[in-house]
């Protein structure tokens, strides 16, 4: 099953590190680097020119993701054509966060379509521009909501517009992993579970206030909450572990 390893791009203009952690990351195993975009609203190095450099310089198969809140349709389409001639096929196609309030006076989004609309644009120039190398079109889809119905129906209209696989939000729970089942009876696209390693007490209660779509369990924040540095990291792949065992009847790879 294919593994694809999310690493956060660089907030200032040293690209050592990210760098490094790719190619440390791939001779581990990953199948992909998925570089996310902007993630919080919060600038950080482009994901798509990470995922091209990734790509042409170090021969790693990437995914970046692809917001729509900072470009419209010209500026999208002109990404796309530079992604593909870097020989990136594979993106992420997510609505994206919106900008934080205290910086709305100064930074606009642009929001001109949503992530639907923009997996159709994708596909409509997949049949054009890109017919001799079409991307392949993903989408997210969130095991952990509240109304799973209206996901789902989400979902299906992702598909509609040519979305071929699915990231899920990170398993934590049973809730999660049985909508991840129900979504694979019902979805015809591939189903990558999201398995989220907790490294420390804070780093969950951070998850837990900062993060939507995740819900780490109370009864797992408690057993990071007295444990040492040792200790954090054992809890960290075993959790994670679990999580891959809760889906591995379902899940067609992991993210």
């Amino acid at each position: 099953k294919p593994v694809a390893v999310e690493l956060d791009s660089p907030l200032d203009a040293d690209g050592t590190f990210f760098v490094e952690a790719a190619q440390e990351i791939k001779a581990a195993g990953a199948d992909y680097i998925t570089v996310a975009d902007c993630p919080v609203g919060r600038a950080r190095a482009d994901s798509s020119m990470l995922a091209a450099m990734l790509k042409s310089q170090y021969g790693i198969e990437t995914l970046p993701h692809l917001t729509c809140r900072d470009r419209n349709l010209n500026a999208s389409k002109a990404l796309l054509l530079g992604l593909s001639l870097q020989g990136v096929r594979n993106v992420l196609v997510v609505t994206g966060d919106p900008i934080p309030n205290n910086r709305r006076g100064e930074i606009k989004s642009v929001f001109q379509f949503n992530s639907v609309l923009y997996a159709d644009f994708i596909r409509d120039l997949n049949r054009t521009v890109f017919a001799g190398k079409p991307f392949r079109i993903m989408g997210a889809l969130n095991v952990n909501a509240a109304n799973f119905d209206a996901e789902l129906k989400k979902a299906h209209k992702k598909e509609k517009a040519g979305v071929t696989c699915f990231l899920t939000q990170p398993v934590y729970e049973q809730r999660a992993a049985e909508n991840l089942a129900r979504a694979k009876r019902e979805l015809s696209s591939e189903l990558w579970a999201g398995v989220m390693p907790v490294v420390s007490y804070e780093n969950a209660c951070f998850i837990n206030n900062e993060l939507a779509g995740i819900e780490i369990p109370a009864d797992l924040c408690e057993r990071f909450r007295h444990a040492d540095r040792e200790q954090v990291a054992d809890i960290a792949v075993e959790t994670a572990l679990s999580s891959v065992e809760m889906v591995e009847d379902t899940a067609d790879g992991y993210y």
